[in-house]
C-alpha cells in the first residue's frame, strides 16, 4: 500500500464513485468496502436487532472524509459520520491551515479507566481508610484475578485510591489499564467483584460500583500551529491581514476563558468534530461527551478544552486536552460495517492513535468556527451548505453529489 496522501485537491468536485475510487487507491482499501455501505450504511435488520432492542428499521447518515490532516508526521484521512452540514469542510480547511505550520503534534496517556466502588454507612472513616490501605497489595492481587485477559494482554490493576466523601461515605477508585478497549464492561466487572470484599475491610456496605466517564487518567494533548501569513484572507467578500485574523481568533479564545457562556458553545464546536470521528469508528460518544465536560469543569469553574495563543514569533498556536475513553477492540467498532471501513481508512490505529486523532479533528473544528466567528461570521459558510439540502429538497431527482469546497 502506498503511502496515505490527505491533500487531495479538488476532492469535492470528484463525483462519489470517483472519490471512492481515489480513496482506495491511496488507502488499499477494498472499493467493495464502499459498496456495501451504499444502503442503509450497510446494517441488515439481523444486525440491528442483535444490537439494540426492539428494532423496528435502521437510521442511516452520511460517511465524508475530511482531508489534509497531518498527524505526527504522518497523513491521515479522517472519517466522519454527521448530520450537520460545514462540519467536514470546516475542518479540512483548518487542518489545511494547521499543516502549514508543520501538522498536528500529539501526545497521549496511557489507557487508564477508574473503576468507583462507593462505600456508604462507615463505622469509622479513619480507620476505614487505614485498613483498605493496608490491604492494597491485597487488592490489586484481587483486581489482577478479576480480568485475567487484560493482564495476559498487558493491561490489568495499576493502583488504588481512596476519597472521604462525607461523613461515613468513601469512593474507592480502581485504577485498570485496559490496553486497546474502552474497558467499560472490564472495570464494572472488576468493581463489582471487588466490592464485597471493600466493604468488609472497611466494615461498610458498598453501594454503586461502575466505571466513571471522567477518564482524567486517559488524557490527549495536541498542538497545532499556523503561519500568520497563511492567516491572511483574500475574497472579494472580505479582506483581512493575518496579524488581524490571528489577534481577533485569540480574542475570541479569550472569550472562551472568561465566560462559561462562551465556552460552552466553544466547546460544542469541538465536539462537533469529535463526535463525527466517534460515530464513524464506532465509539460510545455519549461517554466522551461527558468526560470532556466534566474536565472543562474541573478546576471548579466551565472552561474552554481548547485555546489559541499567540506565538514569541507572531504565529497562532493551539492546544486542546481532554479525556478520550475509546476502544479499538469490543463494542460496534469489531462488528459494525461502518465502523470496520473507518478503521481500515485510518489504518487501523490502536487506541491512543485514535484518540489523537480525534483531538486532531476537535481541534480542527475548534479553529474553524472561531475563524469564521471572528472574521466573516459563522452563517456564511454554514448557510451555503444548508442551501444545497434546500435545493435538494425542491429537486431531489438531481445529483448532488458536490460538497463544501475543501
Amino acid at each position: 500500500m502506498s503511502k496515505v496522501k490527505s491533500r487531495l485537491a479538488g476532492f469535492y468536485k470528484l463525483s462519489i464513485d470517483e472519490r471512492r475510487e481515489t480513496l482506495a487507491k491511496s488507502t488499499g482499501v477494498a472499493l467493495e468496502a464502499f459498496e456495501k455501505l451504499s444502503e442503509n450504511g450497510g446494517m441488515t435488520m439481523e444486525l440491528a436487532d442483535h444490537m439494540v432492542e426492539n428494532a423496528v428499521a435502521t437510521y442511516a447518515l452520511p460517511m465524508g472524509i475530511a482531508l489534509n490532516f497531518a498527524l505526527n508526521g504522518d497523513d491521515v484521512l479522517v472519517p466522519m459520520v454527521t448530520e450537520e452540514p460545514s462540519v467536514i469542510a470546516a475542518a479540512s480547511n483548518a487542518a489545511r491551515l494547521i499543516r502549514e505550520g508543520g501538522g498536528f503534534i500529539a501526545e497521549s496517556d496511557p489507557p487508564l479507566m477508574i473503576a468507583q466502588v462507593h462505600l456508604l454507612e462507615v463505622q469509622n472513616v479513619a480507620h476505614a481508610m487505614r485498613d483498605l490501605q493496608a490491604k492494597r497489595e491485597d487488592l490489586l492481587l484481587r483486581m489482577a484475578e478479576a480480568a485475567p485477559g487484560l493482564v495476559r494482554r498487558g493491561g490489568g490493576p495499576r493502583d488504588i485510591e481512596l476519597r472521604v466523601l462525607d461523613d461515613g461515605s468513601i469512593v474507592v477508585h480502581l485504577i485498570v489499564h485496559t490496553c486497546d478497549a474502552m474497558g467499560a464492561n472490564a472495570v464494572n466487572t472488576i468493581a463489582e467483584k471487588l466490592a464485597p470484599r471493600l466493604a468488609e475491610i472497611a466494615r461498610a456496605r458498598s453501594g454503586l460500583k461502575i466505571l466513571s466517564n471522567l477518564a482524567d487518567r486517559r488524557l490527549v494533548r495536541v498542538k497545532g500551529k499556523i503561519p500568520v501569513s497563511a492567516l491572511t484572507i483574500d475574497t472579494p467578500e472580505l479582506k483581512a491581514g493575518g496579524d488581524e485574523v490571528r489577534d481577533r481568533i485569540v480574542e475570541a479564545s479569550r472569550f472562551a476563558e472568561l465566560d462559561p457562556y462562551r465556552a460552552a458553545t466553544h466547546n460544542k464546536g469541538i465536539m462537533n468534530g469529535i463526535d463525527a470521528v466517534a460515530i464513524a469508528t464506532g465509539q460510545d460518544f455519549r461517554g466522551i461527551e461527558a468526560g470532556a465536560h466534566a474536565f472543562a469543569a474541573h478546576k471548579g469553574r466551565y472552561e474552554p478544552l481548547a485555546v489559541w495563543t499567540k506565538t514569541a514569533a507572531g504565529d497562532l498556536e493551539g492546544v486542546i486536552e481532554l479525556p478520550m475513553a475509546i476502544g479499538t477492540v469490543g463494542g460496534a467498532v469489531t462488528f459494525h460495517p461502518g465502523a470496520k471501513l473507518a478503521m481500515q481508512l485510518l489504518a487501523q490505529p490502536n487506541t491512543e492513535r485514535l484518540g489523537q486523532i480525534l483531538a486532531a479533528a476537535g481541534l480542527a473544528s475548534n479553529l474553524a468556527a472561531i475563524r469564521a466567528l471572528a472574521t466573516e461570521g459563522i452563517q456564511r459558510g454554514h448557510m451555503s451548505l444548508h442551501a444545497r439540502r434546500v435545493q435538494f429538497q425542491a429537486t431531489p431527482n438531481e445529483s448532488q453529489s458536490q460538497g463544501g469546497h475543501i
